[in-house]
């Protein structure tokens, strides 16, 4: 009798979780050159990105999109560092919403949660995936953020209109999880009326759908300019090697 009791309480498993790893940008801040395979600490910064989540015990597979020039040199990445969750590397879309869309559909079948997570973040940490992906699994949907340092103001006609108080905006960040099958409709219906899209969250938000906020990290920087990646190699000096 007591053992059917705990055999009732136990816990249903978690959901297949998925990364999608956009990663078909342009690169045009950073000269043209593929940012995604310059240096950083001796590897490319897809390889730091990768591993956090080859390393991630709630991450179970790993979908990247690339450009299509991109897909041999990544394949040859992924089996030269022998990242085993990639599950599979496939051409982008027109934008990177399309693209973001096009990773969803790839993910393996059973996937119920969706971890999209930007290429050129490569800091990203263990901890702000992990208190992500089980904000999403718990509510349907999460990002991470962190407070605003500086103040922000609200600008009109080049003049500065109003100050907007800090303790209600936050800087947001990724991974964006989500239910697979909320996001993916949520994505299809907000580029069907062409509503711009600033991340991941503003197609949850356009369907009316709320978005949990987590803890992130001011080191999950984006690598987008030269100077990023010095103050990115400033930042791995204090941590473990991969």
């Amino acid at each position: 009798m007591l053992f059917d009791l705990f055999k009732r309480k136990k816990a249903p498993p978690r959901p297949c979780v998925c990364a999608v790893i956009p990663a078909a940008g342009s690169s045009q801040r950073m000269g043209g050159v593929n940012k995604l395979l310059l240096e950083l600490a001796g590897l490319p910064v897809l390889a730091h990105t990768l591993s956090a989540f080859e390393r991630c015990e709630l991450i179970d597979h790993i979908v990247i999109v690339a450009r299509e020039e991109d897909i041999v040199p990544y394949h040859q990445l992924c089996r030269e560092l022998g990242f085993s969750k990639v599950h599979t590397i496939i051409r982008g879309g027109a934008t990177r919403a399309h693209s973001v869309l096009e990773g969803i559909r790839s993910c393996p079948e059973g996937t119920g949660i969706v971890a999209i997570h930007d290429a050129a973040r490569p800091l990203v940490t263990d901890e702000v995936i992990r208190e992500a992906v089980e904000a999403a699994i718990q509510h349907g949907a999460a990002a991470p953020v962190v407070p605003m340092k500086d103040s922000v103001k609200r600008i009109e006609d080049g003049l500065i209109a109003a100050d907007i108080p800090r303790d209600t905006i936050a800087a947001v960040q990724t991974p964006q999880c989500f239910d697979r099958k909320r996001i993916e409709s949520a994505l299809v219906k907000a580029l069907r009326r062409c509503i711009p899209l600033t991340d991941d969250c503003a197609a949850f938000e356009a369907a009316r759908l709320p978005v949990c906020a987590t803890r992130g990290d001011y080191q999950n920087i984006k690598v987008t300019t030269p100077e990023d990646l010095l103050t990115a190699e400033a930042f791995l000096a204090g941590r473990e090697p991969l």
